[in-house]
């Protein structure tokens, strides 16, 4: 077997969850966050900062055919009631994109739960969007609104591109949920007009903000038309020529510039470190991956591979996330994890999945699913709260609100979640990822079906019917039933990189982290994981942890807080050769607090401590408490 033989993802509709934790959380989704969101895009939640999102398509619908109207300037970032004039575009310049990223997640939800109500409030917001756009299929509303001849014009910095990415990335969705073509049709009118605007002898432009790159192969891989995959590979193959784009559309010279936060440095195809703004770099890494599978194009495929590289081996966080540094939301110098200033936002977390998910479907490798199931059961869930009504931006590993009130380097960090953003990307974000869990749990291809997450749930395939029962996260055991076997076929199961010991019922061989055991008529299996917690530590360059350690069980990264702990997290030390005790979805451990030394300075002598019992929680359940201290990790 070919380690690089490819397989796809199970279809969404083939796939039905039945897992007690996972079917609490998309429920939540559900019934809490989509509809939630719906209201904070409508500026209907009291307190919240407001979203603009659907008045700017309202506005946009009543002036795009107006000629003589007032136009306004196109030269912010975020345009507020302080800063331009009530009738003109409000909120950031990719406001658009939070509507379509809410359409998508709808649309899968509609897929695993139809719902008339919800789909007649979606297309109330299909729409008042297809209203806004123009007879060429352009579709942006800060240039609808301001002044449509500067379109196309800041490809750098204005997000037409991006925003285009995420209409087509709900339309695709809301489409295959429904099958109603109206939003679809839209974002292939925008893509056409794309097409015909951008390429060889047109604009040799690309996206400052990648993903219309990911979008352009999501439209040709749903509609056959190869004109869009020509689009996603001009602007992967253009990105980085000198000289380079973004200088000429300002007429300018790139003295100073940092075009490695825009990943526009190098021709992506030679590049071979994660830099720049995290979530920008996993979307364009996530379309190369795409297209180096679909193309035969290996130097595309061995710049994924470096890349991926890179970030796992030098600038992950424990807990999944990416982007180690507030200035440019961006990937850091390698092994530069700070704790307690980490941004790790949660669409790069997110994004990373769908980078780890195209790498996974592009070679058979079991870090793949290791790592989305690190983001997965850490970051993405740390940023939403347990009643789905406020949200994470940043993730950080260690947290004092004092700092975060005071410290202008930690403003970022909050110690709470917010009930909105000016700048929302990451709830709806959130809410398409985990309504699209489906898509994560099994890949398959002509001879083989490959487990990468162990979810509760059923899987139809042209193999067989198959069943699987959870209690990953109680106790490791897993049981799976093979019914309607109508021919023979590998079952591939991942084992987790956290598990030392397992045991599987049949017979089986280990291939690139997958047990594969051969199939041939219907049967049980049943699988153990022996799950347990144990101290993780970092490797001894990351400054941060020197003689530091984490608490996980499984997949789950766990977290002191001050609410149980008191506060002054950092004079706790845990006993390296602890007998930890898991109490429901606590761990406790032995331990010592130091005692606190008044004077600043002295002569060195041994600290004195107490003896103490530590509590630790799951890192995604912090911060549900109130405002508290938080650390992942502790002294040993």
């Amino acid at each position: 077997m070919d380690s690089r033989d490819f397989s796809i993802h199970s279809d969404i509709k083939n796939v039905k969850i039945y897992d007690d934790f996972w079917n609490s959380i998309t429920e939540l989704v559900r019934k809490e966050v989509i509809p939630y969101q719906y209201l904070a895009l409508s500026d209907k939640i009291d307190g919240a900062e407001k979203s603009y999102c659907i008045e700017n398509f309202k506005k946009a619908a009543l002036l795009k055919n107006d000629k003589a109207r007032e136009k306004y300037p196109v030269d912010k970032w975020e345009y507020t009631d302080d800063n331009c004039p009530k009738e003109s575009f409000h909120g950031w310049v990719f406001q658009d994109s939070d509507a379509y990223k809410w359409i998508e997640a709808v649309g899968y939800s509609l897929i695993n739960h139809p719902d008339d109500e919800l789909k007649r409030k979606a297309k109330e917001y299909i729409d008042i969007i297809c209203d806004a756009q123009l007879d060429n299929g352009y579709l942006d509303t800060l240039y609808i609104i301001n002044d449509n001849d500067k379109a196309f014009t800041n490809l750098r910095d204005h997000h037409e591109l991006y925003c285009f990415g995420h209409l087509v990335e709900g339309a695709i969705s809301f489409f295959r949920a429904t099958g109603d073509r109206k939003l679809l049709d839209t974002a292939c009118r925008f893509a056409d007009l794309i097409c015909d605007t951008f390429g060889e002898n047109k604009i040799k432009g690309y996206p400052g903000h990648e993903i219309a790159e990911l979008a352009l192969f999501k439209l040709y891989k749903a509609t056959g038309r190869k004109e869009y995959l020509k689009a996603a590979e001009f602007f992967i193959n253009e990105r980085g020529k000198r000289p380079y784009y973004f200088d000429i559309e300002r007429n300018s010279h790139s003295i100073g510039e940092n075009y490695h936060y825009n990943q526009a440095h190098r021709e992506p195809r030679y590049q071979t470190d994660a830099v720049g703004h995290a979530v920008r770099g996993v979307y364009l890494y996530s379309a190369m991956a795409d297209i180096s599978k679909e193309t035969n194009d290996d130097e595309l495929n061995s710049a994924c591979h470096s890349i991926w590289d890179n970030i796992t081996e030098k600038k992950l966080y424990i807990t999944g996330g990416i982007g180690s540094t507030v200035d440019g939301e961006a990937f850091s110098y390698d092994y530069d994890l700070p704790n307690d200033l980490a941004y790790c936002e949660s669409c790069a977390s997110i994004g990373l999945i769908f980078f780890a998910q195209r790498m996974s479907e592009a070679e058979i490798n079991s870090q793949y699913g290791d790592v989305i199931e690190r983001a997965l059961y850490n970051t993405v869930l740390s940023g939403m709260a347990e009643d789905g009504k406020a949200f994470f931006y940043v993730n950080p590993l260690e947290v004092l609100p004092e700092a975060s009130h005071r410290d202008s380097r930690k403003r970022h960090i909050k110690p709470v979640r917010q009930k909105w953003f000016s700048c929302a990307c990451c709830p709806p974000n959130l809410a398409r990822l985990l309504s699209s869990l489906n898509e994560y749990i099994y890949t398959e291809n002509d001879n083989t079906i490959f487990v990468n997450q162990y979810l509760g749930s059923r899987l139809e395939s042209k193999h067989c019917q198959l069943n699987l029962k959870s209690q990953y996260l109680e106790n490791g055991n897993i049981s799976i039933k093979i019914d309607n076997c109508n021919r023979p076929f590998n079952l591939a199961l991942r084992i987790p990189q956290w598990c030392d010991n397992f045991s599987i019922s049949k017979e089986y061989q280990i291939k690139n982290g997958y047990a594969f055991i051969q199939i041939n008529v219907d049967c049980d299996i049943s699988i153990d994981f022996e799950i347990k917690p144990r101290l993780v530590k970092c490797s001894n360059r990351v400054r941060s942890n020197v003689d530091r350690a984490a608490v996980m069980r499984g997949p789950m990264v766990y977290c002191l807080e001050e609410k149980d702990n008191g506060s002054d997290l950092q004079m706790l030390v845990i006993d390296k050769n602890t007998d930890f005790k898991t109490v429901g979805e606590y761990i406790l451990a032995k331990g010592k607090r130091e005692l606190p030394d008044s004077n600043l300075y002295s002569n060195y002598m041994e600290s004195e401590y107490n003896n103490c019992t530590l509590k630790f929680i799951p890192y995604y359940r912090w911060g549900n408490r109130g405002e508290n201290e938080m650390s992942v990790y502790v002294r040993i």
